[in-house]
């Protein structure tokens, strides 16, 4: 599976760093094997996408 498309939640493994968006819109740089945040904006959990270079 590409990670072009992949969505990946709150909490979950980051395959590798990069910058990665999510639902709220809000960009955020997250490097390899740290785990996805909560989203900035609402403090909440939720989905993130890798931005595409």
């Amino acid at each position: 599976m590409s990670n072009d498309t992949r969505e990946f939640r709150t909490g979950q493994g980051v395959p590798q760093t990069g910058v990665y968006i999510c639902q709220s819109g809000e960009r955020v740089e997250i490097k390899e094997n740290d785990v996805f945040p909560v989203c900035p904006t609402k403090g909440e959990e939720t989905t993130w996408k890798q931005e595409k270079a």
